[in-house]
């Protein structure tokens, strides 16, 4: 016999799988954000008006721009892999969304932490080009 024989109101069974599925999608959905790292990448390009360079986009993530940090010394050369913060110690997800699907996902996101590392590593607002160029690497990182 089986559980949904049990109950007394038809339909139910089918009710609750209905629900169990749309609780389901909700939690994917949750841990889903408001962009892909793709549609990300084609922001900053549209606004650079050129195609991200991921050449470039490694230098820029890997190199010291004349002070003290690079975007590595926080996400390592590879970010695919777990950084750690430079001054605090804290254990960084990756940042390359193959190895982290919840990266680049959340626009927000994406322009705050560009606004601050930008500024904390360039010591100004990074060029819609730069952007495009960093994220063209990331999205190409396997």
């Amino acid at each position: 016999m089986s559980d949904c024989s049990l109950l007394r109101t038809p339909g139910t069974c089918a009710r609750r799988a209905a629900l169990a599925a749309g609780l389901a999608l909700a939690a994917l959905l949750a841990h889903a954000g408001d962009t892909t790292p793709a549609a990300e990448l084609a922001r900053f390009e549209a606004e650079a008006g050129r195609a991200g360079d991921a050449a470039a986009g490694q230098r820029l993530f890997t190199q010291r721009h004349g002070g003290e940090w690079s975007c590595s010394s926080c996400h390592g050369d590879l970010p695919t892999r777990p950084g750690r913060h430079a001054s605090t110690g804290k254990t960084i997800p990756p940042l390359a969304p193959a190895a982290n699907p919840d990266a680049l996902t959340e626009r927000a996101k994406v322009d705050k932490w560009l606004r601050r590392n930008c500024g904390d590593v360039l010591g100004r607002a990074c060029t819609a080009a730069e952007k495009a160029d960093v994220l063209a690497w990331l999205t190409r990182l396997r």
